[in-house]
């Protein structure tokens, strides 16, 4: 089986249920999240397209400064949602986060969510709302709502990584960051994690 579909099958459910029940343990690494400045979007592009463009771009990436660039235009489409009052929504959640009003932000969030259920970064920037308060299982929920739409998201497989080290699942931590690594090679902290995982989990070469 695609390791793509262990997350979305079986396999998630027994994580799920083990994160509700495991103690939080220290973050080895920080959720990624979009860059503050973006570049625009032009209205009316093809975004599936384009992104399966800047993929294709971020994998061929020859230097950091080239990756970085791509994976700004990649959050730029990610964080289009299409409608007006989705953006609102959205400036009033970064606002909430910023106030350590947690609470608002996911109820902010479950209204975009409500509005445009196809938008992306609401389910993703939910996830990680959830994963500060230490609510994995609805974490990892939101992680598979955004995996079954973008299996590429980067951010969010980055997430799902950090909470099953953070659970002490490194097996399954170690198996999402090279998936991660597939789809965006130069990724910051991951190849390092992949390393230091790697070491602990399969030993070292003889």
């Amino acid at each position: 089986m695609p390791m793509r579909r262990r997350f979305l099958a079986a396999p998630f459910a027994l994580l799920l249920a083990f994160a509700f029940a495991a103690p939080a343990l220290a973050a080895p690494h920080k959720w990624v999240e979009p860059p503050k400045k973006l570049p625009h979007v032009q209205r009316g592009v093809d975004h599936t397209k384009n992104l399966n463009f800047l993929f294709g771009a971020l994998q061929a990436a020859p230097d950091d400064e080239t990756a970085r660039a791509v994976e700004s235009r990649i959050w730029a489409l990610w964080m289009v949602s299409g409608s007006d009052t989705a953006n609102l929504l959205m400036t009033r959640v970064h606002s909430a986060v910023e106030d350590k009003d947690l609470d608002l932000a996911i109820k902010l969030l479950t209204s975009v969510i409500k509005i445009r259920p196809k938008y992306v970064e609401a389910w993703n920037r939910r996830a990680t709302i959830y994963y500060m308060r230490k609510d994995y299982g609805r974490a990892m929920a939101d992680i598979w709502q955004v995996l079954k739409r973008e299996p590429r998201h980067f951010g969010a497989l980055s997430g799902l990584g950090l909470i099953l080290q953070d659970i002490g699942d490194d097996k399954q931590a170690l198996e999402v960051y090279r998936r991660t690594l597939k789809i965006y090679p130069r990724i910051e902290k991951i190849p390092d994690l992949v390393k230091e995982l790697s070491t602990k989990v399969e030993g070292r070469d003889i």
